[in-house]
C-alpha cells in the first residue's frame, strides 16, 4: 500500500475511532465541540484525496478494495461539504433547544457516536470498489442513522424511526437481489476470480455479462437503491423522517444520504450500459422513476403545511431531477452531478434554516411563521432564499444546472419529457413561492418576539448563499473538469 493509497484508509478509520471514544467523554459540551472541530479535520484529508484523484488519477489500494476515482471522488467532496456543514450548525442548533428538549450528557454522547459511525459508512459506500461491500455501506448508513431520527424520544419520532427502518430495508433487500443477479450475471467469465464483484474488474468485463440477467438486476438495484434516495414512489419513509428528525440530521439525509443511494445506482449504469450493447434501456428507466417524483413532489408541495415536510418533498423532486438528467446522456449527466453539489448545499441551508426558525417560532406549521424577515433576519433570508434557489430562481447554481438538463432533453429531442419535467417544475414553483412569501412577509404574530443572529449564524447563511450565486454566474474551468471526468464514467468511458 503506498502512501497515497494510506489516505483512503484513514478516512475509513478515523471516523470509526471518534465514534468509539464518544461514549466516554465527560460532557454533552465535549461531545457536540468533538463533532465541531473532529469533521472539519477529516474532511481536510478528503480534501487531500479528492485533489491527488484529479490530479493524478484513480487511487486504488488494500488489495484492490477501496478504490477512489472522478466519479467517486466528487461525490466525496459533497460528503464533506455537507457534513462540515451540518456539524458546525449541530453546535448551534443544540445550543437552542428548549429545556424539554436539550441535549444531556448521554443523548449528546450517542449522537456523537452515531454522527461520526454515519461519517463512516457514507464513506464505507464511496469508497469500496466491491459493490457487495459497497451494499454493506449503505446498510450499514439505515441502521446507524435510523436513531438519529429519535434523537428526541416521542411516539411520532419512534413511529417515523421505525417506518425508516422498515421500507428502506426492505428496499435494500431489494438492492442486494440485484447485486446477486449481477453476480450470476458473470456466468463462467470470471466465476472464480476473488475479486469477483470489484467495480473496477467488472468494468473490464461488462461486454460479457449476460444481458438479460444484468437488466432484471437493475431493476432490482433501482427499485431497491431508489427506495433509499427517495425515488417516487418508494419514498414514504422520508417525509417522516425528515419531519421527525433534528434539523442538523435533516440536513445530512436531504444534503447527502439520499446522493449516497444514487451513486450506488451510478456505478451499476455503465455496467448496465456495455451489457445491454448502450441500448438505453437503464436510461429509459432513470428517466421515467425521475419523472414520476418531479410530478409527485409537485402535487405534495403545493398542500404541505409543515415546513420540513415541505422540504422532504422538494428532496422528492430534486433526486427526481437528478435521476432525469442521468437518463438523458453525457450532458444530462453533467447537469445531473452539477445539481448533486447544488441541491445539497443549498437544501442543507434550508433545513438550518428550518431547524432554526422552529426553535423561535416554536412550530414547523408554515401557516403560523410568518415576517421571518422581522424576526430573525439570518434565518428568515436563508429560509426566502433557500426555497428561491431550490424553485430554480435565476441567476442561482440550481437554475444552471436545471439549464443543462433542459438542453440535454432538447439536444436528445426528448420533448414529451421536457414538456412533463416543466410542468412539474411550474406547479413546484408556484406552490412553493406561495409558501415562502407568507413566511417571509406574512401578518407577523404577537406573541413571537425578534431574535437578533450572531456572527458565526450569519456566515451560515451567506456563505452557501455566495457559493451558490457564484457557481450560478461562473463555472471554474477546474471544476467544469471535475464534472466531466465524473460524467464519463457513467456514460461508460472508464475512470479518469
Amino acid at each position: 500500500m503506498d502512501g497515497m493509497g494510506n489516505i483512503l484508509w484513514w478516512l475509513l478509520i478515523l471516523p470509526v475511532l471518534v465514534a468509539l471514544i464518544s461514549p466516554v467523554l465527560p460532557s454533552a459540551r465535549s461531545a457536540l465541540a468533538l463533532v465541531m472541530v473532529g469533521v472539519p479535520l477529516i474532511a481536510l484529508l478528503a480534501l487531500w484525496a479528492v485533489i491527488t484523484v484529479f490530479q493524478a488519477g484513480p487511487l486504488l489500494t488494500v488489495g484492490g478494495w477501496l478504490h477512489l476515482d472522478a466519479l467517486s471522488a466528487f461525490h466525496l467532496a459533497v460528503l464533506m461539504v455537507v457534513f462540515v456543514m451540518s456539524s458546525v450548525f449541530a453546535g448551534v442548533y443544540f445550543r437552542h433547544e428548549p429545556p424539554a428538549h436539550a441535549l444531556d450528557r448521554h443523548s449528546a454522547r450517542r449522537f456523537a457516536a452515531l454522527w461520526y459511525g454515519a461519517m463512516a459508512a457514507m464513506t464505507l459506500v464511496l469508497l469500496s470498489n466491491n459493490l457487495g461491500v459497497m451494499w454493506v455501506g449503505v446498510e450499514a448508513t439505515t441502521l446507524l442513522t435510523a436513531f438519529l431520527i429519535c434523537l428526541h424520544v416521542s411516539p411520532v419520532s419512534l413511529e417515523a424511526t421505525w417506518k425508516y427502518l422498515i421500507v428502506c430495508s426492505v428496499g435494500v433487500a431489494f438492492a442486494f437481489m440485484g447485486v446477486l443477479l449481477v453476480a450470476a450475471s458473470i456466468g463462467a467469465v470470471s466465476a472464480t476470480d476473488t475479486h469477483l464483484l470489484h467495480w473496477t474488474h467488472l468494468q473490464a468485463i461488462a461486454g460479457n455479462l449476460d444481458k438479460n440477467l444484468m437488466k432484471v438486476a437493475f431493476i432490482f438495484l433501482l427499485v431497491g437503491f431508489g427506495t433509499k434516495a427517495g425515488l417516487a414512489p418508494m419514498h414514504s419513509w422520508l417525509p417522516d423522517a425528515h419531519s421527525q428528525a433534528p434539523a442538523p440530521v435533516s440536513a445530512l439525509f436531504s444534503g447527502f444520504m439520499l446522493n449516497m443511494a444514487l451513486y450506488a445506482i451510478m456505478r451499476f449504469l455503465p455496467l448496465v450500459a456495455s451489457a445491454t450493447g448502450g441500448s438505453g434501456w437503464a436510461s429509459n428507466l432513470l428517466i421515467g422513476f425521475g419523472l414520476v417524483s418531479i410530478l409527485v413532489a409537485a402535487v405534495f408541495i403545493v398542500v404541505q403545511r409543515d415546513l420540513k415536510r415541505f422540504l422532504a418533498y422538494c428532496s422528492v423532486e430534486h433526486i427526481g431531477i437528478i435521476a432525469l438528467g442521468l437518463g438523458l446522456g453525457p450532458l444530462g449527466a453533467v447537469a445531473a452531478l452539477f445539481h448533486t453539489l447544488n441541491h445539497s448545499v443549498c437544501k442543507a441551508l434550508a433545513f438550518f434554516s428550518a431547524g432554526r426558525l422552529g426553535q423561535i417560532y416554536g412550530t414547523h406549521d408554515m401557516r403560523k411563521i410568518r415576517a421571518s424577515l422581522q424576526v430573525n433576519r439570518a434565518w428568515g433570508t436563508g429560509m426566502l432564499a433557500g426555497i428561491l434557489i431550490l424553485i430554480g430562481v435565476a441567476p442561482f447554481a440550481i437554475f444552471m444546472s436545471e439549464w443543462f438538463l433542459i438542453r440535454a432533453a432538447v439536444e436528445s429531442q426528448r420533448y414529451g419529457v421536457l414538456g412533463l419535467f416543466l410542468a412539474g417544475a411550474v406547479i413546484v414553483f408556484a406552490g412553493s413561492l406561495r409558501h415562502a412569501v407568507g413566511m417571509a412577509w406574512g401578518p407577523r404574530p404577537a406573541s413571537v418576539k425578534s431574535v437578533p443572529s450572531p456572527v458565526l449564524e450569519w456566515l451560515m447563511v451567506v456563505l452557501p448563499l455566495l457559493f451558490l450565486l457564484v457557481l450560478g454566474l461562473w463555472m471554474p474551468p477546474g471544476f467544469r473538469h471535475i464534472l466531466e471526468s465524473a460524467s464519463v464514467i457513467l456514460t461508460g468511458g472508464g475512470t479518469p
